[in-house]
């Protein structure tokens, strides 16, 4: 898994460096054995946004990616609609998005976001937003949103993969959990509740976490065809 998410991220030509944060000793030791650049962070960090702050106390740049470690199909396109944004000097931190399958909408592990219309996130939520109140979408086989009777809602899946400005990302540790992302388990809620916003472009490009062994086996048979 690390190896293929290593290999998409060096492949990515918008990124000048690659390297993997850990806090796992075994982690550390494969990456030293096939001589990926490693950092060893702390095991009291509590999300990847804080791992990636610490990396960049030992490593300049003006902007950070946050890539997890369980995207094996980033693409080169995902690196650029994540720096899309930054070529504006307000924004701060970016993110992106997808529409949503079907089967996805009520997948409590498929956070969805919604936006504002310059591209601002709205919020961010495990459950179901926007509520679809008069029951105005429906879906066909090609997943093709339809509308009966007004204007059907769309749903977005967020793709969690972060880009940060240095000072943003220094702020984000010395901000105390809020209590939306401790009731959603989402760290991105800290910046909104902090009014620090983030904008999330859209991509073509689903990915799949990968969470179970389920997700792993989906993933192999994807990359197998490549």
């Amino acid at each position: 898994m690390l190896a293929w998410v290593y290999e998409a991220a060096s492949a990515c030509p918008q990124l000048d460096r690659v390297l993997i944060a850990t806090d796992s000793d075994e982690v550390a030791e494969l990456c030293h054995r096939n001589h990926w650049p490693v950092q060893l962070t702390s095991p009291d960090l509590p999300s990847g946004t804080d791992r990636v702050h610490a990396v960049a106390r030992h490593h300049h740049a003006d902007i950070y990616v946050n890539i997890q470690g369980d995207e094996p199909l980033l693409k080169p396109e995902h690196i650029t609609a994540l720096l899309r944004p930054f070529t504006h000097h307000h924004v701060e931190v970016s993110t992106l998005k997808v529409l949503c399958t079907p089967e996805n909408i009520t997948n409590p592990n498929a956070v969805k976001v919604v936006t504002a219309a310059d591209g601002r996130a709205l919020y961010f939520s495990r459950a179901t937003i926007p509520f679809d109140r008069d029951g105005q979408a429906r879906y066909g086989q090609n997943h093709d949103r339809q509308a009966h009777d007004g204007v059907a809602p769309e749903y977005w899946k967020h793709i969690g993969l972060y880009a940060y400005r240095k000072a943003t990302l220094e702020r984000f540790p010395t901000l105390p959990p809020s209590l939306l992302e401790q009731t959603e388990r989402l760290e991105q809620l800290r910046f909104l509740e902090n009014n620090i916003p983030i904008y999330v472009e859209p991509t073509d490009f689903d990915t799949i976490g990968v969470d179970t062994e389920e997700d792993l086996h989906r993933v192999e048979s994807l990359l197998l065809r490549q």
